[in-house]
This record gives C-alpha cells, structure tokens and sequence, in this order.
C-alpha cells in the first residue's frame, strides 16, 4: 500500500518534542527513501554526522466520501545514503515537489511496519 502513494509524513525529535514534516517518498530494496535539504533540520537530525535517527514515517489513502481507505506506519532508523552510485540513482528517482531542490537522501531502514483499513 505505501508504494501507491507519492507522499506521506516523517516523524522525527526536535528538540525533545515530536515535529513532522511531509515528504514524497520511493520504496527501494525494503528501504523508505526520501530526499531533504543539505543543511536542514532533517540532514541534521539523521544526517552522517548524528549516526542516524529513530523516525517514524506515516503514509495514508483515504477517501472522505465512502470512508474507505488505509494507513501505514514505519519505524526505523533514518540515516543519508552516502554510497555515490545509489544516492544519484536516488535522486533521479525521487524527484523534489518543492523549490529549494533537495540534495539529500534520506533511507528509512524499516523496524516496526504497522497499519490499518477502512472497510
């Protein structure tokens, strides 16, 4: 199901409190793949020099008319994909919705996969 949609939200600590932020998304060899800015708050917070981060990331179809739809949600550890051929292959991959283009992945390696459906 999180492979189709487009977007949903990562879930992260900042500053000791919960913050979200929404992303578009690709799914890769188990992995969660977004991208984010180099420097921000997401680069910062699961980039290379922090060794990585427990993030939760939740993605979601619903249609408000028949009620009907899911939800998934990941937890893992967030981490930059640093390996020059797969980042680029990333990048081409996971175009940017948004203006400053994006210049980092990020990979989700997912630990906890739960979710529901509306039927």
């Amino acid at each position: 199901m999180l492979g189709s949609v487009q977007f949903g939200r990562v879930v992260f600590t900042l500053d000791a409190l919960p913050a979200i932020r929404t992303v578009n998304h690709i799914l890769a060899h188990g992995l969660v793949l977004f991208r984010t800015d180099t420097p921000g708050t997401l680069s910062a917070i699961c980039g290379a020099d922090a060794g990585g981060s427990v993030v939760a990331y939740q993605a979601d179809s619903i249609d408000a008319d028949t009620r009907l739809g899911w939800s998934v949600s990941v937890v893992g550890r967030a981490a930059p994909v640093t390996e020059p051929e797969m980042r680029e292959r990333y990048l081409r991959l996971c175009a940017p919705w948004f203006e400053p283009a994006t210049d980092e992945v990020l990979c989700i390696v997912p630990r906890m996969v739960t979710g529901f459906r509306l039927v």
